[in-house]
């Protein structure tokens, strides 16, 4: 199932960056490489790290919310085997 959402993701990251750009910015880009400049490269990264970013935001906040649950889970587990063990 791992194995799924991986190539699932590595395919969204993969069509966004084949086609990141509006068809006005493309076309700007376009012009600028085929008149020798560079920018239409580092347009194009710029808008997927643009993108990027709000999706590690959430993810990074995901993580620590699921490892801080899964300590307080193990923690309030531990309590409830001492209440029942004086029993």
């Amino acid at each position: 199932m791992i194995n799924f959402y991986t190539s699932c993701i590595f395919f969204n990251f993969l069509i966004n960056f084949l086609n990141a750009q509006c068809p006005m910015c493309k076309l700007g880009a376009e012009s600028n490489l085929n008149a020798g400049g560079s920018a239409g490269k580092g347009l194009n990264v710029g808008i997927l790290y643009m993108f990027a970013a709000p999706y590690l935001v959430v993810a990074s906040i995901a993580y620590i919310w699921f490892r801080n649950r899964k300590k307080n889970f193990d923690a309030s587990e531990a309590k409830s085997e001492v209440k029942f063990s004086d029993n």
